[in-house]
């Protein structure tokens, strides 16, 4: 009797130790997988598109360039990691870098906010040229990686 309360006691500390044991964190990717947008749109495609449809193309490049620009000097795809970069995956990098996605995320929450509130009185014309503009930036960030 005395050995099946051992055994058990040692298997539901062994259980428990495994469980909350501190796992060591997977490095997390500098850049999202929700920055690749997925087409490129013409003049003449966004021209034949409702003013709902060009707000929402819009938010998301918006959306996708605050993800990557500030990364540029790292990557401009996703899947870098900073221990790829060969930065230190430690508590401190990994909760900077958490910091800076919880900011990240937060600033875009409140944009969409404003852009949801005061973009609907834009001029459509404007709208199709600042898509366009932004897909072209889009393209250039992907592409400079081949630069260097």
């Amino acid at each position: 009797m005395k050995f099946k309360l051992i055994l058990v006691f040692l298997g539901c500390f062994l259980f428990f130790g495994t469980s909350f044991a501190q796992k060591k964190k997977d490095p997390k990717s500098i850049i999202s997988d929700r920055v690749a947008i997925k087409k490129y749109h013409s003049k003449s495609e966004l021209d034949g598109k409702q003013k709902g449809e060009l707000l929402v193309l819009y938010v998301e490049r918006i959306e996708s360039l605050v993800q990557l620009l500030p990364y540029i000097a790292f990557a401009t795809k996703p899947g870098i990691t900073l221990s790829t970069l060969g930065i230190p995956n430690d508590s401190d990098n990994r909760k900077a870098l958490d910091d800076q996605f919880d900011a990240t995320s937060e600033f875009l929450k409140q944009n969409e906010e404003f852009q949801k509130r005061i973009l609907p009185y834009s001029d459509t014309d404007d709208l199709i040229s600042a898509i366009l503009f932004y897909e072209d930036t889009l393209k250039s960030l992907h592409e400079y990686s081949e630069f260097h």
